[in-house]
């Protein structure tokens, strides 16, 4: 577990694939697909958080902070990576970090956080981010409080993609392999959500739990 970081988990999608509603709140195995990356992302952190907009209620049985993005009309994941780091500011000012990890990815690694830590030290670069199968999946990353203004003037300046602002200040890449289930598989359509049905019990059956 790192002291150091804070965990915050993307949920403030508009779900237009879904069908709309809250993605992370869709069923898999029985239960919540949030309850999958929690189960996963909160142990390897010192604290957690939701982002999400709209009404907080829906997520109170999670007994977490609900933080909505500072910025209005949906700029994306950005603004809500931006929300963490501003409430880690306010709220944690311990915490000089931040992994943020989408909320319809049920199987993330572990090992998640650490290994982003170890390829941002590595390469001497302020940030980290995942990739899996050299597949890059910029959501899943590192990211430090310190650089919360320029995250912020960057998106008031328009700024919406995210490897294009880290490819700005250096960001790592940490590498998973996709066998025998990509940790960063995420459920954007019913039939997505369908696939990690499918996925679970082989993530349970086959031993990658123990790679991950």
């Amino acid at each position: 577990m790192r002291a150091d970081t804070l965990g915050c988990v993307l949920a403030g999608g508009l779900a237009r694939r879904m069908g709309g509603g809250d993605k992370p709140l869709r069923r898999l195995g029985g239960r919540p697909m949030l309850d999958h990356a929690l189960a996963r992302l909160a142990p390897q952190v010192a604290a957690v958080i939701l982002n999400a907009n709209g009404d907080p209620a829906r997520f109170a049985a999670y007994g977490l902070p609900v933080v909505a993005d500072g910025l209005p009309d949906h700029p994306g994941p950005l603004a809500g990576i931006l929300a963490a780091l501003d409430w880690a500011a306010e709220h944690r000012p311990g915490l000089a970090w931040v992994t943020s990890v989408p909320g319809d990815s049920p199987f993330i690694p572990r090992d998640l956080v650490a290994r982003l830590h170890a390829a941002r030290a590595v390469a001497g670069v302020p940030l980290a981010a995942a990739s899996s199968g050299g597949q890059p999946h910029p959501p899943v990353g590192l990211w430090p409080v310190a650089l919360r203004a320029e995250l912020r003037a960057a998106l008031l300046a328009g700024e919406r993609k995210i490897d294009r602002w880290t490819a700005r200040h250096g960001c790592a890449m940490a590498e998973w392999p996709v066998t025998p289930v990509d940790p960063f598989f995420n459920a954007n359509a019913p039939e997505d959500l369908a696939a990690a049905e499918r996925l679970l019990p082989l993530l349970q059956t086959t031993g990658a739990e123990a790679i991950d």
